[in-house]
């Protein structure tokens, strides 16, 4: 009966820690698919801005010009920048909100 009663009080004092365990890689998994989720939506909005300005400069008769090749490079550049510049934040909050969680806990 004793042993019984210890172990089962080992078992309450640890369950905090199991708990935390837990918590923190479903917050974990709930952020990488938070994060895949807002590339691919990104991915989609840069493809159609993308695809927005070739049509304007099919429009134009400029499609093959040196300055439409430039502007189009410029803008799939400055989307990739952006998201890079993104994910690096998104990281660092990540991260932020870690340590507040740890030093809390």
């Amino acid at each position: 009966m004793k042993t019984t009663i210890i172990a089962l009080s080992a078992l309450l004092l640890a369950s905090p820690v199991f708990a935390a365990t837990t918590t923190d890689n479903t917050v974990a998994e709930a952020h990488k698919g938070a994060d895949t989720a807002k590339e691919k939506l990104h991915k989609t909005q840069h493809e159609g801005e993308e695809m927005k300005l070739k049509a304007k400069h099919a429009a134009e008769g400029e499609s093959n010009s040196t300055s439409s090749k430039i502007s189009e490079g410029t803008q799939e550049t400055w989307h990739k920048t952006k998201e890079g510049t993104e994910k690096g934040w998104d990281k660092t909050k990540q991260g932020a909100e870690e340590l507040k969680n740890k030093a809390t806990n």
